[in-house]
């Protein structure tokens, strides 16, 4: 799919991330492939997947809009863990992904591959989209400018050691990126609500992605479960 394409068809939408932890009987990709099928069946406009095996399952379930793919890799000495080098790139596009997400923080990659390096090899080499996952102004500008990403997401904003600590979406960094970069600009992160959605369009987000508030069974179970206290607790259930 084409960039002009996805840009078409993202604007003022809602994409969904359909993930799941690794220890979550939800971990399966036919499970992923449900979810994402369900998502684009309702009005989401795209689907983010982790994981080659997920999404050639969801490509295979006939989901029909835009897939953003990523591939979270644990590396020894370390913190980018989403899409961290051109090798997982490469898996992510081999399976099936129209856009590849990756963290684009300033953090040292794994065998110090640079950002612009893996951004320039999968526009040239992969020919795919490339949205760089932010955490600060700084970082998405860099990204778009000098990178030459396409997209830029707040997905990592809160998860930084410069920006832990913000338990609610990052709606002044997505005004500000959307205020000053010349593309487009993905809230992503904490939004947990309708109003949050209006929120982050009102900030110039030129869409949204929704993980956990939609998709995250066990972290949504878990919530209401605390909320009832004592009351509803069981003592077999693990924190």
């Amino acid at each position: 799919m084409e960039l002009k394409e996805i840009i078409t068809a993202w604007q003022g939408g809602l994409v969904v991330s359909c993930q799941a932890a690794a220890d979550s009987p939800l971990a399966r990709p036919d499970i992923i492939a449900a979810l994402a099928l369900t998502a684009a069946r309702n009005g989401a406009v795209g689907v983010r997947i982790d994981g080659a095996e997920n999404i050639v399952a969801v490509r295979g379930a006939g989901v029909n809009v835009p897939v953003i793919g990523i591939e979270k890799q644990l590396s020894e000495g370390s913190e980018v863990y989403i899409t961290p080098t051109y090798d997982s790139a490469a898996r992510v596009a081999g399976s099936g992904a129209d856009v590849i997400a990756l963290d684009a923080t300033g953090r040292a990659r794994p065998g110090g591959e640079k950002l612009s390096e893996i951004v320039g090899r999968i526009k040239r080499g992969l020919r795919r989209p490339v949205m760089a996952d932010v955490a600060t102004y700084e970082e998405g500008r860099r990204a778009a400018e000098e990178a030459g990403a396409d997209f830029v997401g707040t997905t990592l904003s809160g998860y930084t050691a410069e920006t832990v600590g913000n338990d609610a979406p990052d709606f002044p960094l997505v005004e500000q990126l959307a205020a000053r970069l010349s593309v487009p600009v993905i809230c992503e992160g904490r939004l947990r609500s309708a109003e949050d959605v209006r929120r982050a369009f009102e900030c110039g987000a030129f869409a949204v992605v929704i993980g956990g508030a939609i998709t995250g069974v066990d972290w949504l179970v878990r919530h209401y479960v605390a909320a009832t206290g004592d009351r509803g607790r069981r003592s077999d259930v693990s924190e």
